[in-house]
């Protein structure tokens, strides 16, 4: 079968179409024949080894984190599924495996798709999907009148962020360009910031809670809009030691790492009377059919912004790594 692997981490170059055996399901598992698969900043960001402190892969790998296709065949002790079902996932990190015609997976974080989509739409779903509804729900914990502060609304989570806010009831600002104003604003946003030509602390504040989907100075600012007692949650920022223990089930030296490294930011918060957590969603098929079931009740738009067939994923990273998609990359098998 032909996949996209990992040969050694660095830029672009360092990946390659290849054939490589067809895997075998373990107990547990269900192979999926992909017909589509999605692509994130975390795929790159892995490539170039920036999360080698987290998870360091034994290379070659085959990278991709998230999928959808048909199941083709089943590990032992698997029950929930059968052969012909349409599914999707987001894979678990320390399997990868998406960017593939075949990949194995497990059972657990597999949920059958949207009925309503079809295998590239559900492809942009996983990551993203999972992402936002964690980080609303779990973390920050949305709920009717709220405020809450998602910049970056109209990238591949925050278009799922932006919609899912407001499926919780809560009132939604958000950054964009003047290209991006119009999703953002078909999406739910009540409140879009220009920032090409505005500072959002001149026109935000008293969020009860922001999700951070850019970093950098844009996190750094947020908790200027941040009443005290809130909550600010970052995909994009710095991870913090709960990061180690609650997502990544690390010891204590990954969290004295991140301890140290966030210094920083979380004296920035605690100044401010925030709280702060850097989030990494953790996969799981219940979440998705929880999201299925939004997607397929028109509760929940899907935004991929373009399709790649899969013999040019070079040239779909290319694009994404650009960083002006709006919704989704996805890539299609042939």
């Amino acid at each position: 079968m032909r996949a996209y692997v990992l040969t050694k981490y660095g830029g672009p170059q360092t990946a390659e179409s290849r054939d490589i055996p067809i895997p075998q399901p373990r107990p547990g598992e269900v192979r999926i024949r992909v017909r589509a698969a999605g692509l994130n900043p975390v795929d790159y960001k892995l490539r170039e080894g920036q999360l080698k402190v987290i998870t360091r892969y034994p290379l070659p790998v085959v990278l991709g984190n998230e999928l959808a296709g048909t199941v083709d065949a089943l590990g032992e002790g698997v029950t929930r599924f059968q052969a012909g079902d349409e599914v999707f996932a987001r894979v678990v990190k320390e399997d990868l495996g998406a960017f593939a015609e075949y990949a194995c997976v497990r059972e657990d974080v597999v949920a059958r798709k949207p009925r309503t989509l079809d295998f590239t739409q559900a492809a942009a779903v996983p990551l993203a999907g999972l992402t936002a509804l964690q980080a609303l729900r779990d973390e920050l914990k949305v709920s009717r009148g709220q405020r809450v502060f998602i910049p970056g609304g109209a990238g591949g989570v925050g278009t799922f962020a932006l919609q899912l806010a407001r499926h919780f009831g809560a009132q939604v600002a958000t950054t964009a360009s003047a290209r991006g104003r119009e999703l953002v604003t078909r999406l739910g946003a009540d409140i879009v910031v220009d920032y090409t030509s505005s500072d959002f602390t001149r026109e935000l504040k008293d969020q009860d809670s922001a999700l951070d989907l850019v970093g950098g100075d844009t996190l750094t600012r947020a908790f200027d809009v941040v009443k005290r007692g809130g909550r600010v949650v970052s995909i994009a920022g710095m991870p913090e030691p709960k990061t180690a223990t609650l997502d990544l089930g690390r010891g204590p030296g990954l969290a004295a790492l991140f301890w140290v490294a966030s210094a920083g930011i979380r004296l920035r918060a605690a100044r401010r009377g925030v709280s702060y957590r850097y989030l990494f969603m953790h996969p799981s098929g219940a979440d998705l059919e929880e999201l299925a079931k939004l997607i397929d009740a028109r509760a929940l738009e899907v935004v991929v912004d373009r399709v790649f067939p899969f013999e040019d994923i070079a040239g779909a990273f290319a694009y994404l790594e650009q960083g002006r998609a709006k919704g989704k990359v996805v890539v299609q098998m042939g």
